[in-house]
């Protein structure tokens, strides 16, 4: 009798470490997965969370920098120019189109035209500016500019490459979305921006926490020319599960391997 109540509690004890295991094993699992709260985006800041808060400001167009290229064109009836511009480059009736350097004097030089003071200038100004210019010497010309590297790169835990711009005022959610969206292992807290500064500066860095709501219309938001986006990796990335189906298929394979090896080791103290 004496022998079977100790046999009942041996058993009891080990069911009791088994227990605690599984479910110690079982909290380690739950809080390596990734929440909305880590990689969510627009959530509001609140005491729990603690997402900073930041202040709107209005949005200020790109202005052309020393080493930016420009592509233009050149539309008038004057067959004389037309000709002109199709000896020297493509021309179709003409629409003359090339793309030419800023220099480090800030001027750009074009066909028929001496140096043009740019840099500084919104594509919109530049685009005035060539117009005018050009009607000194033909009255119907007409011009159409932009800016030819209008890229943006992105590298860390993201599709790293380099993208184009192909609208005004584009967001960091839609730059990031033309990546397919940060990796579940980047650091949203911690996202970066590298931004080229005028006058041989160092680029500015900006850091900011992409989740919180108020990222939207701060200087955070919108995405410049020549910007690269860096986003880093979370330091625990390495133990966290990237999903449900993982992290279910995780706690299949701990929890067979954990009974595996409590029997195997019952097995042998018997």
């Amino acid at each position: 009798m004496v022998r079977a109540t100790a046999h009942l509690t041996e058993e009891a004890t080990d069911m009791k470490k088994r227990a605690i295991l599984f479910l110690g094993l079982m909290a380690m699992l739950l809080s390596s997965c990734y929440s909305h709260r880590v990689i969510g985006y627009l959530q509001e800041p609140t005491k729990q969370n603690k997402l900073p808060e930041y202040d709107s400001v209005a949005y200020e167009p790109y202005r052309i920098r020393v080493n930016d290229e420009i592509i233009y064109r050149l539309i008038t009836l004057d067959e004389t120019i037309s000709k002109a511009l199709g000896s020297n480059n493509v021309s179709t009736s003409g629409q003359y189109a090339n793309s030419y350097r800023v220099y480090p004097d800030s001027t750009v030089e074009l066909p028929f035209l001496k140096p043009i003071r740019i840099a500084g200038l919104t594509e919109q100004e530049a685009q005035d500016t060539l117009r005018a210019a050009f009607r000194e010497i033909i009255p119907d010309a007409d011009v159409k500019l932009a800016l030819y590297n209008k890229y943006f790169s992105v590298i860390g835990d993201a599709r790293a490459g380099q993208y184009y711009i192909y609208k005004e005022k584009m967001n960091i959610f839609q730059a990031l979305a033309m990546t397919g969206d940060v990796m579940n292992s980047g650091d949203r807290r911690h996202v970066r921006i590298v931004r080229p500064r005028d006058g041989g500066q160092e680029p500015e860095v900006l850091e900011f926490d992409i989740r919180t709501n108020t990222i939207i219309d701060s200087k955070y938001y919108y995405i410049y020319p020549n910007d690269v986006i860096y986003v880093a990796r979370t330091k625990n990335s390495f133990y966290t599960v990237s999903n449900y189906s993982a992290f279910i298929g995780l706690i299949t394979s701990s929890v067979a391997l954990l009974t595996s090896v409590l029997n195997y080791v019952a097995i042998i103290y018997k």
